[in-house]
């Protein structure tokens, strides 16, 4: 395992009612997240962040950080407020794929080996708003021609029920999945976030599990939320045992990628909360070192929670360990 952050969060961040943080510059920013015991990698955004490539991979190298992925932003200009890779317009869709080959050209020049998107844009808001059809063949023909471009850079697509749209077309891990097949498969790979999982109403193991069987490589993000928004919260701040199962199910598919924390430090200082965050996922991480992983995959074959529970018990109360 390997721990990396996202850059824009130590950066000016805004809700709909209020700016947080500073301004920074992508230097500053990177150096902020280099003081951070644990991370050895950083999530960069195209094109925001990378306009200048290669003073990025310059302050990169002084700093001994890698570029976990490059994050494709397809949502923020405005040409694509209505939609990117499922617009009716040729020339958005054509901005949109650019972008997402562009990015390639920059992971490879960074020495990244992928490049994540969530396409937040392509949705709906209303019935009879869009031909489900028409727009989910844009989207495959899309996605499709950007996967054979620079192939060995994987694009990673990023699933959320919802937001900016009242309904996002890749809305869950299966639809996903069914989309990355219907483009070919080929260079094509999902990025789970925790968060999106959880307040889209699936167990986030079961969605990696999902993908695993798949056979599609697999990129995460992790943070947390109470299942009612995208609060990008520290990992494991509602859902503990959760967390836990995900990492525990990271450990069996014998994973040693990034987990790259995505939380947003809107009222906290972002050097502490992401230390935070490393430092916990850290812990669940060797605890899960600890315990009888064999064991535990033999009784859930046999779906006994209890006995699990009752082993896991010790290592997660100290003071039931005290008074035995």
């Amino acid at each position: 395992m390997k721990q990396a952050v996202i850059c824009p969060f130590f950066g000016r961040l805004r809700d709909r009612f209020c700016e947080y943080g500073e301004d920074l510059d992508v230097v500053a920013k990177l150096e902020r997240i280099a003081q951070i015991p644990g991370i050895q990698g950083v999530e960069m955004v195209y094109p925001h962040e990378l306009r200048n490539l290669d003073e990025v991979k310059e302050v990169l190298a002084r700093l001994g950080l890698a570029v976990s992925a490059v994050n494709v932003n397809v949502k923020s200009d405005p040409e694509f407020v209505k939609g990117s890779t499922t617009s009716p317009d040729p020339a958005v869709r054509k901005k949109a794929l650019e972008y997402l080959k562009n990015a390639k050209d920059a992971a490879t020049f960074l020495g990244a080996e992928r490049v994540t998107c969530c396409p937040l844009s392509d949705g709906y808001d209303y019935p009879f708003h869009v031909h489900y059809t028409s727009a989910w063949d844009r989207m495959v023909q899309v996605v499709g021609e950007a996967a054979s471009y620079q192939s060995e850079i994987t694009l990673h697509l990023e699933y959320k029920p919802f937001e900016t749209r009242v309904h996002n077309l890749l809305s869950s891990a299966a639809r996903t999945i069914l989309l990355c097949q219907a483009a070919g498969g080929k260079g094509l790979g999902v990025t789970i976030d925790i968060g999106h999982s959880t307040f889209g109403g699936e167990p986030p193991a079961d969605s990696l599990m999902q993908v695993a069987a798949a056979g599609l490589p697999f990129y995460v993000h992790t943070n947390d939320n109470n299942g009612k928004l995208d609060w990008d919260l520290i990992s494991g701040a509602c859902n503990v045992w959760e967390f836990a199962e995900f990492l525990f199910y990271l450990k069996e598919l014998d994973y040693d990628g990034w987990i790259t924390a995505d939380v947003a430090p809107f009222r906290q200082d972002a050097t502490e909360i992401f230390a935070l965050n490393v430092r916990f996922t850290e812990q669940v991480w060797k605890w899960l070192d600890e315990i009888d992983r064999e064991v535990v995959r033999d009784n859930l074959h046999r779906h006994d929670f209890l006995t699990i529970r009752k082993m896991m018990e010790p290592y997660i109360f100290p003071l039931i360990r005290n008074t035995k």
